[in-house]
């Protein structure tokens, strides 16, 4: 699947509205949902062992700097671990874990549902096209986990709960929607215990990587969509995106993006991040 842009949108929207308007789904706003999740206790412990032998067993790092899933590797009884993995996660409180358990938590959650519901529909060109209808809107709006006796879509978990509670620019280096051009999904589980420097070291990897920030021929930036659909959380503009790759960014990189103002233009890479020859 190509790359999408927001000058390509733009030119699509002139000829076909429905067709620039099956991707406004990209940018929910930031807004809690009801439910306890801004409460937090004592537990950072979480079981994670299941979820780091299936990204052992079948995430595949390759040369390109993007890291993929060997999806059609994935047989049932492998797919049933998962399963057993996500139930015991939807049983847990999240109001007795400490605030980075909790972040830790949702976003494993969050990753090992969008696992289990590409292999559901596997295979796939896109996730776009998982429960996704006619429009290929994606299976983000559909309420798929129970949680504190809450029932919850991956948006929910994405923008109704880390972004609002967590406030933290790097939740969009912590989930994956299992693109290629999303941030990768990472190689162990998230934990408290190392939650910082796991979450700084995907926000260099995806900052210094040209998915995330590239510069033309003639010199102007080009983004990941992400810092336009969520412009919110880098800064709230140009500038604010800007500040927050030089943030992560390697000393090329930020030499770079030294008195840049503006971003030209932006894109991103729906093809679903399955591992080469599969």
């Amino acid at each position: 699947m190509p790359q999408i842009s927001r000058r390509h949108l733009l030119a699509t929207f002139a000829a076909a509205p429905l067709v620039a308007a099956s991707h406004s789904h990209a940018a929910p706003r930031s807004r809690l949902i009801d439910g306890p999740w801004a409460t937090f206790g004592a537990r950072d412990d979480i079981n994670n062992q299941i979820w780091e032998q299936f990204l052992t067993t079948f995430l595949r790092p390759s040369a390109d700097g993007v890291t993929r899933m060997d999806y059609g590797a994935v047989n049932a009884p492998e797919q049933a671990r998962l399963q057993t993995y996500l139930d015991g996660l939807a049983a847990l409180e999240p109001a007795m874990l400490t605030k980075s358990a909790a972040f830790a938590y949702w976003a494993n959650l969050y990753n090992a549902l969008t696992v289990k519901l590409v292999l559901e529909a596997y295979p796939v060109d896109s996730i776009k096209e998982v429960r996704g209808g006619l429009f290929n809107t994606g299976p983000w709006d559909e309420k798929i986990v129970t949680v504190a006796g809450r029932r919850l879509s991956l948006d929910d978990i994405e923008h109704g709960i880390l972004r609002p509670v967590f406030r933290d620019p790097r939740v969009h280096y912590a989930v994956n929607c299992a693109s290629i051009g999303c941030p990768n999904l990472a190689p162990t589980s998230f934990k408290a215990a190392t939650l910082e420097a796991d979450l700084n070291s995907a926000a260099r990897a995806y900052v210094n990587h040209p998915r995330a920030a590239r510069f033309d021929r003639r010199g102007r930036l080009i983004v990941s969509s992400i810092y336009v659909w969520f412009q919110e959380d880098f800064g709230g503009d140009d500038t604010g995106v800007v500040a927050h790759l030089r943030r992560h960014a390697d000393p090329e990189l930020s030499r770079q993006l030294e008195g840049v103002a503006e971003i030209y233009d932006d894109d991103y890479d729906w093809a679903l991040n399955d591992a080469p020859g599969a």
